[in-house]
Formats: C-alpha cells, structure tokens, sequence
C-alpha cells in the first residue's frame, strides 16, 4: 500500500507545511482495530520485543547469548518472540550447517531502524529513572496505606 497522501501528493505522511502527521491518508493505521501494523508494535513494544531488539543491536547473538543478555526471559518466552520479530521481518534468523547446529540471530535492515527507535526510548527512561522514583514515592505518599 502506498503512504502517499492523495489530498497533496505527499509521501512523508505530513499534512502540506505543517510537518504533523497526516493519519487519515495514511496506508495503515494502528489506531485501527483490524490494522496488521498493531499486532507489529505489540510484538515491537512487548517487554520481551524491545528487550530483544535492543540486545541484537550491537551485534549478532547465538540464542543462549541473546538470553544470557535479556535476563529474565524464559526458553519458551524468547523463542516465541524471535518468531514473531522474524516473521514481521525485524529478525533474521541463520542457521550454521555445522555439528552441533549454530543459529544466529541479527537485525535486518528494517529492525535496525525500529531498533534505534527503541534504544532511544530506553535510555530516555533510565537518564530519567530519579524523576520516576522520585514520582513514584511522592505517589505513594499521597496513598493510603
């Protein structure tokens, strides 16, 4: 599907001049219940998702490594997620035909852009993580016990 605007002729998804984002001309919207693009930002903003984009950003990992590094996902919780990112073609998964076998995960291209979008987010998060404590215990405070 084409994202381009049929109002301006424009392909950025902008609206002419104002630089907002055009969502009625848009391809796909995730605000839409049936859109396939939310079940992609599900899989991208999941715990497990992001956590496993994020690690593979620096490098190609083996599964045991990449579970090693997302500390706290299960066997069974990061096979499926791999799955998924391989599938909405955010993962590339590549198996070495070498005894015993040897599989690889990296980024694609387009992971590596969704990638740089999340380490972005998360390090906005944890250079803000005083002002949340600090919320979260002013929050608390005002709460009955």
């Amino acid at each position: 599907m084409s994202g381009t605007s049929a109002t301006t002729g424009d392909t950025t998804g902008h609206n002419a001049g104002d630089g907002a984002p055009d969502h009625e001309d848009l391809a796909y919207d995730v605000f839409a219940r049936a859109c396939p693009s939310r079940g992609t930002l599900e899989h991208v903003t999941g715990r497990w998702g992001g956590l496993t984009l994020g690690a593979l950003y620096d490098s190609s990992l083996r599964f045991n490594e990449l579970r090693r590094r997302v500390d706290g996902v299960s066997e069974k919780m990061l096979s499926q997620t791999l799955h998924a990112l391989e599938r909405d073609g955010l993962v590339h998964r590549e198996a070495q035909p070498t005894n015993p076998p040897r599989v690889d995960y990296e980024l694609t291209p387009l992971g590596r852009r969704v990638a740089e979008r999340l380490l972005a987010l998360i390090h906005c998060v944890e250079g803000a993580m005083d002002d949340v404590l600090a919320a979260r215990a002013a929050y608390d405070g005002r709460r009955p016990a």
